[in-house]
Order: structure tokens, then C-alpha cells, then sequence
């Protein structure tokens, strides 16, 4: 196999191989930096995508993560070189994170191609920041490894186990109808977040980091580890020296991403009870490993598998948890009859291989099939005239009396007027309404935040009720919960039929029919339509313009029109 190992194949000796003066210049400049020539000329030279930032709390320890993948990039013969990307710490960036995704793919993607690297370690694991570097991975397609940077480690509060984000609502619910008192949340603010890593319920950041272990991105068993456990570093390490062999064989994400693989993460993304904003970001990465993903298709799996993962928001433990209970290996073990083995994965093995010894190690907290979390479904696609190109719900975090409800909608126009009027004692409300919020999606948001879980009126809180029917074209966290139908597509700034919904209009949402329908004539829509005008955009200049100029609607994956893959590789320069 020594002609496998030939370094003329190697993209990165292009620069530091060559005779005459620009490779000369190129080893020059890295000879300044300390590296010796023999380093950096016939090893596959590796690059680290780093997201760590100080203001990424998901992210605090990659920067110690990044030394233990170099560890084993030396180690397996490579050459490790760390370079720094965008940082998207999703409770800190505003207005969203979202806004930001794309920024980071284009990031990524660039910093693959203009870099003499013949592979590399993506790190990162906050919402975004997964699937941004796996679109640029996946655009450029040299050999890739994902490493995620692992939740938090369990949280409590007075013997309560307690979930970041997940509880953050519900003890702010609880303070505001005085159910705990202000010293309470200030002792919850100081106890609940125990140490560097992603939310440790079934949130954005693990539902994504393990669908991408799911569509073989990551080694086997890595997205659960917990961010502070000592089989962390090792598995950084192992992501280094794994790395350096993938760039030996050729093994590309474009290699790893297949219909087969995606659906296999729909199924791993119903089994955990994962957050809805995966749909949108499945769709985008599907989209750039050059696949058609439509909404449908995670409906038809949502209805064949169920929740099994017994975590929060749906259920009761975290993920430290599902990481004593066997991690991802063993929920993927309980619905392997749903899922094509024969998929690659970066481990070099098939994902039936990666699964052989897989054990669940606690049913309560990875349920057997007969036992699910929910009789619900994981999520569900709803469509009709309010959401003619789909909209996404959660049913099994939602209120079981209220997945049939028709009721009249008290409609916000943005989030600013949502904040000012929602307790207007005059706001004619009770909880047989139905929350209406509009212009929060991809263009009117901007960025499609997550407001989408719309706060609940004070005095309906002090009368008990926690749950109300809320739409919008906005997100909502993942580690959120409540009956919210979201990500209703068209949105409302581009003149989506939630643009025309008014106050006393009567709404009709149905889980068993997949139906969200607005009861007002045709005429009178019409009519509606024809005063309708845009808004005035939110910015003139800049990426925000950039941004509004380019981005698609949710059901298309909010990734911009001109990053979808044409047929056409770009071309690599001639001259280096």
C-alpha cells in the first residue's frame, strides 16, 4: 500500500513541495513560525477549525481540546495546524445566531480551500456552529472529521436535576406567578450550569452534534461524552490520528453524506426526541452534499419512530445520563431495523459495525420500543393554508389537549410589539387563544431567532395555565417546550399567508390531519393580500444586506441561494 501513501498526492505539498520561489516562500513563512521543513513537507498536513471563544461557554475548553487532536495528528504522522473560525455562543450572539450559520459555512469552506490542508478536525458543538462547519466541509469535501465539543455536565438545584434552557423557562414561569421568589432564581442562575459544554438536555446542540454522528461524521460514541469527562480528551486525541488515515484513504463527507445516511439521522433525530431546529438544518446540509430533502420525509419517519431517549424537554434525565446509559450507539442499537447499516462512517467501518457490542445500559433512560417516552410523535409537518409550504411541531413536548384546538388568534407583528403589549391587561387573551407572532423568520427577524415560544400571559400563569397553542415563522429553542407550531413557511415578510392573519380570526391547528388552517374566506384573503406591503428591510449595507439579499425560506433550509451546489466543483487555483 505504499502507493496509497505517496505524498505527491497530497493537495497541501502543492505549497510546500515544489521547487522555485513560492513553495520556497511558503516554507520561508512556516520556518518563522518554528516548524521544521521535514514537518511540513510529505505529512498531510491537517487543520483544526477551531469555534473556541471567551464568550462561547459551549466551547470554553476547545481551546485545551485542540492540543489533545494535534497530540494525535503527530502521533499518526500528520502535521497539525490550528486555525480559528467564527464563534457562534448561542445564548450571547444576537440577534441570532442564525443570522450568523451561513457566515460560518462560507468560513469554513474558505478556509479549507485557500489553506494548504489536506484534511481536518472540525470542533465545535453549540447549535450553529455543527451545522455551519459541516457546510463548508461538505461544499469543499476533502476528508473531514467532526468533533464535538460535548455537553455540560448535569445540573441541580435543591436535589432537582435540572436542564439548561429547559428549566430557565419553566423557573421563570414559576417566578412569575410566585411560585419561587427572586432569591430562588438568583440561587438557580448560580447553581445550574455546573461547567464548560452544550446545553445537557436534547437540545439544538446535542440533537445536532449526535445526527451528525448518526450520519457517520463523528467517531462512534462521541457526541454524548460529557465536555469535563476524561474520555474527551482521548477522543480528541483519536480524532487527530484518525484524521491523518482518512486523508491516506480519500475519505471524503461527500463519501458519508448519502440519502441512506440522512435519513438515517431523521430516524436518530426521532428516536432522541431532537429539536425541531434540526429539520432546517438537515435540509441545508442534505443540500450540500447535493441531495433533495423534503419536508415529508421527516413526517413519515416521525410516524414509524418513536421517542426513546428519555431526556429533557420531552422527558426526565440529561445528557450525562445517555452517556452512562451507551450514548448514541445504543439508541441507534434500538431502532437499527429503521436504519441502513451498510452507510459509511469516518471510522472507516460500515455504521452496522460502528453499532456491533452497542449496549443500553438503563431503560428508563434509553426506552425499549415497547416503552416510549411519548405516545406522540417526535415532530410532525403540518401544512394548509396558514403554512402552505410546511410548518414544524414537537407534539411530544407539546399538551396532548391542545394537538386539536381551534381558537381566535391575538396577533403580534413583530417581537418588540409582542414584549410591549403581552401583559396589557386590556389584551383581550385566555387560554383558549391562540399567540400569533409574525415577521420573526429568516428575512423579517432577521435571522429567524428563537422567539417562537411565546411567553404566556402573567395573570393566565397565576391562574395555573403553562401552556397555550403559539405560532409563528420564527424558531424556538430546542431546549424549550409548549404547544408552538413554527417555522411556518413563507414567512410573513415576504407576504406568507401569516401576513394576513388579524385579532378574532379563528385558527384550527390538528395534529392527526397535519392540518394548520386559518378560517377566512378566499375573498376576504385576497382583499387582505392586496393591502398587504412588505416591511421596510432591517439592513442597507453589509453582511445583513448580503444576508437578505441571498437567504432562502425554512423549508428550503435558510441557506443561501448562491451556496447550493450547481453540478460545478469550484476550481482549485493553478498557482500556489
Amino acid at each position: 500500500m505504499a502507493q496509497d501513501r505517496d505524498p505527491s498526492r497530497l493537495r497541501s505539498q502543492r505549497w510546500f513541495a515544489a521547487e522555485g520561489m513560492r513553495a520556497f516562500s511558503h516554507r520561508q513563512r512556516m520556518q518563522q513560525m518554528g516548524f521544521r521543513r521535514d514537518e511540513l513537507v510529505g505529512r498531510p498536513v491537517i487543520g483544526i477549525l477551531n469555534t473556541w471563544s471567551d464568550l462561547s461557554p459551549c466551547h470554553a475548553h476547545l481551546r485545551e481540546r485542540a492540543e489533545q487532536v494535534k497530540r494525535g495528528i503527530w502521533r499518526a504522522g500528520g502535521a497539525a495546524v490550528e486555525l480559528p473560525a467564527l464563534s457562534l455562543g448561542e445564548v450571547i450572539v444576537k440577534p441570532t445566531t442564525m443570522l450568523y450559520r451561513n457566515m460560518l459555512a462560507m468560513e469554513a469552506e474558505e478556509l479549507l480551500r485557500s489553506h494548504p490542508l489536506d484534511g481536518a478536525i472540525l470542533m465545535g458543538g453549540c447549535d450553529k456552529t455543527t451545522p455551519g462547519l459541516v457546510m463548508g466541509a461538505l461544499s469543499m469535501d476533502i476528508p473531514v472529521l467532526f468533533m464535538p465539543a460535548g455537553p455540560m455536565l448535569n445540573g441541580y438545584w435543591r436535589g432537582e436535576k435540572v436542564g439548561a434552557g429547559t428549566h430557565t423557562r419553566r423557573f421563570w414561569d414559576e417566578l412569575q406567578s410566585g411560585g419561587i421568589t427572586q432569591a430562588d432564581w438568583s440561587e438557580i442562575e448560580s447553581v445550574s450550569t455546573r461547567s464548560p459544554g452544550t446545553c445537557n438536555t436534547m437540545g439544538t446542540a446535542s440533537t445536532m452534534t449526535s445526527i451528525v454522528e448518526a450520519l457517520g461524521l463523528t467517531l462512534p460514541g462521541a457526541a454524548a461524552i460529557p465536555a469535563m469527562d476524561a474520555a474527551h480528551k482521548r477522543m480528541a486525541s483519536m480524532c487527530g490520528e484518525r484524521i491523518v488515515e482518512m486523508v491516506w484513504e480519500d475519505l471524503k463527507p461527500t463519501a458519508i453524506v448519502t440519502p441512506q445516511s440522512v435519513q438515517n439521522a431523521i430516524v436518530a433525530l426521532c428516536a432522541l426526541g431532537g429539536s425541531t431546529n434540526a429539520v432546517i438544518h438537515l435540509v441545508a446540509i442534505a443540500q450540500r452534499a447535493g441531495l433533495s430533502l423534503d419536508l415529508d420525509a421527516f413526517d413519515r419517519t416521525a410516524r414509524e419512530v418513536p421517542v426513546l431517549a428519555n431526556l429533557m424537554p420531552a422527558g426526565n434525565h440529561l445528557m450525562e445520563d445517555l452517556f452512562f446509559a451507551g450514548g448514541v450507539p445504543a439508541v441507534l442499537s434500538r431502532v437499527r431495523e429503521k436504519l441502513d447499516l451498510d452507510c459509511m462512517t469516518v471510522s472507516g467501518k460500515r455504521l452496522g459495525e460502528t453499532l456491533e457490542g452497542a449496549r443500553v445500559f438503563d431503560d428508563d433512560v434509553i426506552r425499549p420500543l415497547d416503552r416510549p417516552v411519548s405516545g406522540k410523535p417526535p415532530l410532525a409537518i403540518l401544512r394548509g393554508n396558514l403554512a402552505p409550504e410546511g410548518a414544524v411541531i414537537k407534539p411530544s413536548a407539546a399538551s396532548p389537549k391542545l394537538l386539536k384546538h381551534r381558537g381566535r388568534a391575538v396577533v403580534f407583528d413583530h417581537a418588540g410589539d409582542l414584549y410591549k403589549r403581552i401583559e396589557d391587561p386590556a389584551l383581550p387573551i385566555d387560554e383558549t387563544s391562540v399567540l400569533v407572532l409574525r415577521n420573526a423568520g429568516p428575512i423579517g427577524g432577521p435571522g429567524m431567532p428563537e422567539w417562537g415560544n411565546l411567553p404566556i400571559p402573567k395573570r393566565l400563569l397565576e391562574r395555573g395555565v403553562r401552556d397555550m397553542v403559539r405560532l409563528s415563522d420564527a424558531r424556538m429553542s430546542g431546549t424549550h417546550f409548549g404547544t408552538c407550531v413554527l417555522h411556518i413557511s413563507p414567512e410573513a415578510a415576504v407576504g406568507g399567508p401569516l401576513a394576513l392573519v388579524r385579532d378574532g380570526d379563528e385558527i384550527v391547528l390538528d395534529l392527526d390531519g397535519r392540518r394548520l388552517d386559518l378560517l377566512v374566506g378566499e375573498e376576504e384573503l385576497a382583499r387582505r393580500r392586496a393591502e398587504w406591503k412588505p416591511p421596510e428591510p432591517h439592513y442597507t449595507r453589509g453582511y445583513g444586506a448580503i444576508f437578505q439579499s441571498h437567504i432562502q425560506q425554512a423549508h428550503q433550509g435558510c441557506d443561501f441561494d448562491v451556496l447550493r451546489p450547481t453540478g460545478k466543483a469550484t476550481p482549485e487555483p493553478d498557482i500556489y
